[in-house]
């Protein structure tokens, strides 16, 4: 088994989120690609398997779990798949849908990639689970930002958005783990966004991912085509949008994602990204 090693939504090894990916997994079960992810230890590692027509089949491990989509991890592969056989259009047959990915190379070389989600939608998110959600994390109501309301937000995975009113709270994030782990594996949540609104179109974002093992995540493609959808869905942004997300400034990995919102409500969110090679 060839495992390559990448980070995705950064230039630099020493950030953005690390993903290991395989290009060549036929034959792999699926007790074995869990085990190997599991020893990889990254928060996620993707399997690929080639179709007949170039598209390929993907699949995403984490240390503990199968998600059925990973926004770095596909940005990893493609990358990863563009500089063995050349940048252009690649369909990735995931779990959730079919998603494009369109790499390109930079004049210095970078490879930057950008996927298209499955289309989006968002939940309203009860009561009862915000209160046990802001309990795990330890925040308050008041810590909230009225403008953003909580939702549960989908593009191939969901995630619950909780919009900090202070970019203070958001960097001081000390949550029960095992209290959230309990409610996202409950309720099928594969990551928490965490997001503050610095303007218009940035954001700066956490991730929590107990239900896979990690604690945090340095950057969540999945997540942030998520939030995409939301703040279309309920109209909080100019559309057309381009917005700027910036994750893992908090855990020393910073992580530049862009995303792009159409402004036709069916079309899937765009998610761009660069990744590098490490080690």
């Amino acid at each position: 088994m060839d495992i390559l090693r990448y980070v995705a939504f950064s230039t630099d090894p020493l950030g953005g989120n690390p993903a290991g990916v395989v290009l060549d997994a036929a034959g792999l079960d699926e007790a074995t690609m869990a085990a190997t992810a599991a020893e990889i230890g990254y928060s996620e590692t993707a399997f690929t398997v080639t179709r007949p027509d170039g598209s390929l089949d993907i699949r995403y491990f984490s240390p503990l779990a199968e998600v059925p989509f990973c926004g770095h991890a596909t940005i990893a592969t493609a990358v990863a798949h563009a500089q063995r056989h050349g940048a252009g259009d690649l369909l990735l047959h995931t779990q959730a849908g079919p998603v494009p990915v369109t790499t390109s190379v930079r004049p210095d070389g970078t490879v930057t990639a950008t996927l298209v989600s499955v289309a989006p939608r968002t939940e309203e998110i009860g009561d009862a689970d915000l209160a046990e959600l802001l309990a795990a994390l330890r925040w308050k109501a008041s810590d909230l930002d009225p403008a953003l309301p909580p939702r549960v937000a989908y593009a191939g995975a969901w995630h619950p958005v909780i919009a900090a009113a202070d970019r203070g709270r958001l960097a001081d994030l000390d949550y029960d783990m095992a209290a959230l782990g309990t409610l996202m594996e409950r309720r099928g949540w594969t990551t928490i966004a965490l997001v503050h609104r610095a303007s218009d179109t940035v954001f700066h974002a956490r991730d929590p991912f107990p239900p896979g093992g990690v604690v945090e995540d340095p950057a969540t493609g999945a997540a942030a085509a998520a939030f995409g959808g939301y703040l279309r869905e309920l109209r909080l942004v100019e559309l057309p949008a381009d917005l700027t997300i910036h994750q893992g400034d908090d855990m020393g990995r910073p992580s530049v994602l862009g995303v792009r919102v159409p402004a036709d409500p069916s079309s899937g969110i765009e998610v761009t990204g660069t990744a590098v090679r490490i080690g």
